[in-house]
């Protein structure tokens, strides 16, 4: 990959301290050889998905993160598994479990990844409001399987509940700019 790329993030929490989860993580990629912080979404709480037969989880706190890197998608998921274990993901844990992290690499830039370790963009994008309205309120521009994210958060079949929440992710973040 030549030069930087524009990389979407999607953080998660619904165990333990969610906030200060979130808030470590991006600390986390900051610290990244080759990589910017360039934006981060205001930080939702929503209803947490379940498959069939499993129990109500807590809810969540969601949010995406714009990072400018020269990293390589492999490497980017290498170091997001590193932050999620330090902040005590279990990697062996049952699909849709509930987690103190989760981190997902949602686009990098015009790439398209699908290999055994990795997809991108990340495949279930469109299913997923939780994801969707932090996205497009960041690159509601971007182009996912030939749409706009802000196009894809309209015609989303997903209704589970997802609230602004007046948190901020970042410490020079305001809410509203």
């Amino acid at each position: 990959m030549a030069g930087p790329s524009d990389v979407y993030i999607g953080l998660g929490a619904n165990l333990g301290d969610r906030l200060a989860a979130l808030q470590q993580a991006v600390k986390g990629m900051s610290s990244w050889p080759e990589t910017e912080v360039v934006g981060a979404s205001s930080i939702y709480e929503t209803e947490a998905h379940v498959l069939p037969g499993q129990d109500r989880q807590p809810d969540h706190l969601n949010a995406v993160v714009q990072l400018r890197t020269a990293l390589c998608p492999h490497d980017v998921l290498e170091r997001l598994q590193s932050i999620e274990r330090t902040a005590g993901r279990d990697p062996e844990a049952a699909p849709w479990s509930p987690r103190p992290l989760d981190l997902d690499i949602l686009i990098v830039g015009a790439e398209i990844v699908d290999d055994d370790e990795l997809a991108i963009p990340h495949p279930r994008i469109a299913e997923r409001r939780f994801v969707l309205a932090p996205l497009a309120e960041i690159a509601p521009e971007i182009q996912v399987g030939g749409m706009t994210v802000a196009a894809l958060l309209a015609e989303t079949s997903d209704t589970a509940r997802i609230t602004r929440t007046g948190l901020t992710l970042l410490e020079d973040q305001r809410l509203g700019e």
